[in-house]
């Protein structure tokens, strides 16, 4: 047969999607969408959403997850240990590492680093947080630090996927997926996971796009990374000379075209292309209005510190939040440059220059509009870094799973506390230990699911996001 033959219009739309952002349009469902008619989401194919979802109350409606990706070290953010500086320059006992993972000190002469910066306390709860960190110290009160993380992978790639997914094993649904499957949208023009990235420090770490993977969930429900500059979605806009009436017509064909197809073929994923197409045109009016900051007073840009279109973490975090307004439910940002192995306090100096006051304007500006109530913020990154000494290009310091911090705030969340502890010297935790699965079986619990009765069927298995291990709600810093 010919190729021109091979290639009919009907074939090319049914296999290519008409592009538009195909892969973002794709994952963009009406399922669980507030406002939405079941009726009309089950002409289309789509469930109306899990009529058993919310198993509880919920106190978060959506979460923000602020990743920094590279792993900060927790010794120069939020855990002070007066022993490490006691003991600065000498070797670190072996007590401590023998046997235990290590990345790239494996085999090398282990010697005590102590804190490269100061701490202080900070609110009324007097948080100690360090010098690196100050606008951190005016929300020390809004935040819930967690000292006692732990994680099961040492090496960048694995340790994000077992962050994101809760295994290592590549093809697993992403947290955001999970989320964005079980609950929906809010948005009926966006899509219900959202992915924003920025870069500034050392080293910055590649982040995979199967980080938001929907793995063997519907691929709908997968995350919809946004581009940093230029158009956030690939051909999102209409072509020159075509206007918004000739584009719905289009859409309208394509649809006609895909429903009278389906009566032979009976194919749900047919029936998900249909919705796609929908929510394609929706969004060519939504993104443009929802990327211009024009109606962002100057007091509000400068509190972020943000320059629309200049891809930084301070503009990306102002988009967290016009995308919390309208609806999204997972918003993740990640900020590429905290795999600080050497130079710790210049790049140090550098995240926390780029990250750190817009981090407190997102949850300054979600509290001013009422919003921090209900929108659970996770701040963290794959890993911590180790006690000891790391020379390359000044002191740094090597991966380490043993012991970290994280914070969460809002949605459900215990401001000005504390939860765990790591030892004296910051290596291993051992009060109160939250392990990424506890993580991800309290966010869940606050967005009122019960992580044990959220599963998939899957390969004979019920699978979820935290695994078959037993899992531990952090209930006593919750409201």
């Amino acid at each position: 047969m010919d190729l021109t033959q091979q290639l009919k219009r009907r074939t090319f739309l049914s296999n290519t999607g008409v592009g538009l952002g195909a892969a973002a349009l794709a994952s963009m469902g009406l399922r669980g969408v507030e406002g939405a008619k079941p009726d009309a989401q089950q002409a289309v194919g789509i469930p109306p959403g899990f009529a058993w979802l919310p198993h509880h109350e919920p106190k978060a409606k959506r979460v923000i997850f602020l990743c920094m990706a590279g792993g900060p070290s927790h010794l120069e953010t939020f855990d002070y240990k007066p022993e490490l500086d006691r003991l600065n320059g000498q070797p670190m006992p072996e007590s401590f590492t023998k046997g235990q993972p290590i990345a790239q000190l494996q085999g090398k002469e282990l010697k005590v680093q102590g804190h490269m910066t100061k701490f202080q306390k900070y609110g009324e709860s007097g948080q100690l947080i360090s010098d690196f960190l100050p606008w951190h110290g005016k929300m020390a009160d809004d935040l819930c630090i967690i000292r006692s993380m732990l994680t099961e992978q040492i090496n960048h790639d694995p340790a994000h996927t077992f962050l994101n997914t809760g295994t290592s094993i590549n093809g697993r649904p992403s947290m955001g997926a999970w989320v964005n499957y079980g609950l929906g949208s809010e948005a009926e023009d966006l899509p219900g996971f959202v992915v924003l990235t920025s870069v500034g420090g050392r080293n910055p770490q590649p982040i995979a796009s199967r980080q938001w993977g929907a793995g063997f969930l519907p691929s709908r429900f997968q995350g919809v990374e946004f581009n940093s500059s230029g158009d956030p979605v690939h051909y999102v806009r209409s072509p020159d000379g075509v206007s918004p009436g000739l584009q719905e017509q289009l859409v309208r064909s394509i649809q006609q075209l895909d429903r009278h197809r389906n009566e032979t073929v009976r194919n749900a994923e047919i029936d998900t292309r249909i919705a796609a197409y929908e929510m394609a045109f929706r969004m060519q009016t939504s993104v443009p209005e929802l990327m211009d900051f024009s109606d962002e007073p100057q007091h509000i840009l400068d509190m972020y510190g943000a320059k629309p279109g200049d891809g930084s973490y301070a503009s990306n975090c102002l988009l967290a939040r016009r995308l919390a307004e309208r609806g999204t439910r997972f918003i993740h940002l990640y900020h590429r440059g905290w795999d600080h192995h050497g130079g710790l306090v210049q790049y140090m100096n550098t995240c926390c220059g780029l990250t750190d006051k817009a981090t407190w304007a997102l949850v300054q500006d979600l509290k001013q509009r009422d919003m921090l109530k209900d929108t659970l913020i996770i701040w963290g990154g794959e890993f911590g870094r180790t006690p000891m000494f790391q020379g390359k290009g000044g002191a740094g310091r090597d991966h380490h799973i043993k012991g970290y911090s994280m914070w969460m705030a809002g949605g459900g969340v215990k401001g000005g506390t504390s939860y765990g502890a790591t030892d004296e010297l910051g290596y291993n935790s051992v009060t109160d230990i939250c392990h990424i699965r506890d993580l991800h079986a309290t966010m869940l619990h606050l967005l009122g699911i019960d992580e044990k009765k959220f599963t998939v069927p899957f390969q004979g298995l019920d699978m979820r996001l935290t695994g078959v291990e037993e899992t531990h709600i952090l209930k006593d810093v919750l409201i």
